[in-house]
């Protein structure tokens, strides 16, 4: 699915699905996503009789660090229920998918699945008297894994 060109996409452009298929939903809007990454971790391993003082570097597990999730506040209370849902013990897993589109809108040029998604903490908005802002939330996720397509 990956659209290769010569010039870097720009960021600004990109659907998030929740898991429910429809990420052009008001509820889907976000403004940021952050956090799409994987890393493996090393194991050093080196025999006492080894020639070389180094350790050998293996490959060791594979860890996702969390997702953050940035959206207005809409009224919508559904990340909140979802995140209230896991903490009273039901296993609401989904598979998320983040979509960067083109300049234009008119295509998908690369996708990230996170694979086994709960979410894991929500901060509400920050509010100032004296500021001229949005109210923002935020939804952070954990993943089994992620993928990128």
């Amino acid at each position: 699915m990956a659209v290769q060109r010569d010039n870097p996409y720009a960021g600004f452009s990109f659907l998030v699905d929740l898991g429910d298929g429809d990420p052009t939903g008001v509820s889907a809007g976000f403004s940021e996503v952050s956090g799409l990454g994987m890393t493996v971790s090393v194991i050093e391993y080196r025999n006492g009789n080894d020639k070389s003082n180094a350790p050998r570097k293996l490959p060791g597990l594979t860890k996702t660090p969390e997702v953050s999730l940035r959206r207005g506040v809409i009224g919508s209370t559904g990340l909140f229920a979802w995140l209230q849902a896991v903490a009273n013990g039901q296993q609401d897993y989904r598979n998320i998918v983040v979509q960067l589109l083109s300049e234009d809108h008119s295509q998908v040029v690369q996708s990230w699945k996170l694979a086994h998604a709960i979410p894991v903490s929500y901060s509400g908005p920050t509010f100032s008297a004296v500021k001229s802002a949005v109210a923002v939330e935020e939804l952070v996720l954990a993943c089994q894994s992620i993928s990128v397509e």
